[in-house]
């Protein structure tokens, strides 16, 4: 194995390790990849960038610490049509009524184009007094609201469908429509997205060590920092208003799936 064993040798090696991390790309295009260098050989110890996130316990000779970023992208298969069905009234009691019967009507349109229960739950339900507050020294009733807000999950194909039924049969108002990943396809393009940021971090580690002399050997130990999903979103309520009468549709955009992980290589 060879190790730097002087002060002089370690200074030598961090300063051309530095301008090597400045200069080394990532292996494919992805959002960006940092990297964070730790050359450590004995009781020879010099970090350069960022936190280090440095797991070297136990580990002998020189180790190789980079971060690497990575991509996968997937079209939507699900939409999520978030529904309000609300009322103003005298009395609680009416406005509560109100509610339930268009909200029974919503359940039954949606039941008739095959979306089950399964694929409709509570998001959440308010009862309550509405004042007005414009007068000075006090306020007025106006009477009481009820809101009933329903999420309904389906393809993105029948999220316009679902908005017409939602306006249509329970004259409600339509908070948004979210374009996202299933459970199985999330898991998938995130392993994908994760695979990608280990093949950039492994990169900038041959990088480093074919600059300073060395061989990665293995690896010392691995962590995702963090995985982000970015959710198309569109608006419901203006798509349904701009359609003039015509059924609603929509055009959802492909989730990108971000990945960004540490590695510890050890080296020779």
């Amino acid at each position: 194995m060879r190790a730097t064993t002087t002060k002089a040798a370690a200074a030598l090696a961090a300063a051309f390790l530095v301008l090597l991390a400045g200069c080394a790309g990532p292996l494919q295009a992805t959002s960006g990849t940092t990297t964070t260098t730790t050359a450590t050989d004995g009781g020879a110890d010099t970090q350069m960038g960022g936190d280090g996130a440095d797991s070297t316990d136990g580990v002998d000779g020189p180790t190789i610490t980079t971060s690497g970023v990575g991509e996968a992208t997937a079209e939507a298969d699900l939409a999520l049509v978030t529904v309000s069905v609300a009322h103003l009234a005298d009395t609680a009691d009416a406005a509560r009524e109100d509610v339930a019967t268009r909200t029974d009507a919503l359940y039954a349109a949606l039941d008739a184009a095959g979306v089950g229960d399964e694929s409709v739950r509570t998001v959440s339900y308010r009862l309550q007094p509405e004042y007005d507050y414009a007068r000075e020294g006090g306020r007025t009733l106006l009477g009481y609201r009820a809101v009933h807000t329903l999420e309904v999950e389906v393809s993105p194909d029948r999220a316009g469908e679902v908005v017409d039924l939602a306006v249509g049969e329970a004259a409600a108002e339509i908070g948004g429509v979210a374009f996202t990943l299933a459970d199985e396809t999330r898991a998938q393009v995130r392993a994908e997205a994760v695979g990608a940021a280990v093949e950039n971090a492994r990169a900038d580690a041959d990088a480093i060590a074919d600059a300073a002399g060395l061989s990665v050997t293995g690896v010392a130990s691995a962590s995702t920092v963090g995985v982000g999903y970015p959710v198309p979103y569109a608006d419901g309520r203006a798509a349904a208003e701009d359609a003039g009468g015509a059924s609603t549709t929509f055009q959802p955009g492909p989730v990108t799936v971000t990945a960004t992980v540490t590695m510890v290589y050890t080296a020779e």
